[in-house]
C-alpha cells in the first residue's frame, strides 16, 4: 500500500500534464475512487487504507481536500511503488479521466459500496459516513465479472454462431 496523498499527487500532477489543466476537485475524489476499485481489481488489494466517505455526489476522501486547497499535491511514488500501481493508474485513466465530474459522480452512484453507506440518508442530505472496503471489494467483483463475460464469455458465443 501507499500513502493516499502519493495516489492523490500522482492522478492530479499527470491530469495537468496530459490535459494541460488543473484538475477539479469533484473529479480528483472520483479518480481516486476509481483508482481504489482498479487496484483490487488488478492487483487484489488495496491501494491505500484511506476511507472514502459517502457524499451526496459521490465518494470522498477528507483528508485530501485540505491538499486540493492548498495545491499541495508533491509527495512523489517511488520507482517501486510507479511500476506496481503504473498499470492501475493507467488504467483509471484511460476510462475516466476524459469524462466530466459529473458523469464521474453518476457512476459512483451506481457503486454498491456509495448505495449502502447512504442507505438511510435522504438523497439531498450531507454524509459523512463511511464506506466500507468489502463493499468496495464486492463492487471490484461485480466490475471484474462483467470484464470477463464481456471480454471472455461473449466472444466465445459470438464465435460459436
Amino acid at each position: 500500500m501507499i500513502d493516499v496523498n502519493k495516489a492523490a499527487s500522482y492522478i492530479f500532477n499527470r491530469y495537468n500534464a496530459e490535459f494541460n489543466t488543473k484538475i477539479d476537485e469533484m473529479k480528483l475524489h472520483k479518480l481516486l475512487y476509481f483508482t481504489q476499485r482498479e487496484c483490487i481489481i488488478m492487483l487484489g488489494e488495496p491501494m491505500f487504507s484511506a476511507e472514502f466517505s459517502a457524499w451526496r455526489y459521490g465518494p470522498v476522501l477528507t483528508q485530501i481536500r485540505d491538499c486540493y486547497k492548498w495545491n499541495s499535491f508533491i509527495l512523489e511514488l517511488t520507482e517501486e511503488e510507479l511500476a506496481k500501481y503504473k498499470p492501475v493508474f493507467d488504467s483509471v485513466f484511460a476510462n475516466y479521466a476524459n469524462r466530466n465530474s459529473w458523469s464521474l459522480s453518476m457512476l459512483s452512484h451506481g457503486e454498491l459500496s456509495w448505495q449502502r453507506a447512504r442507505m438511510n440518508v435522504p438523497q439531498d442530505a450531507n454524509c459523512e459516513v463511511k464506506m466500507k472496503l468489502e463493499d468496495i471489494e464486492a463492487d471490484a467483483e461485480r466490475i471484474r465479472l462483467r470484464r470477463f463475460y464481456f471480454d471472455e464469455i461473449l466472444p466465445e458465443i459470438n464465435n460459436a454462431n
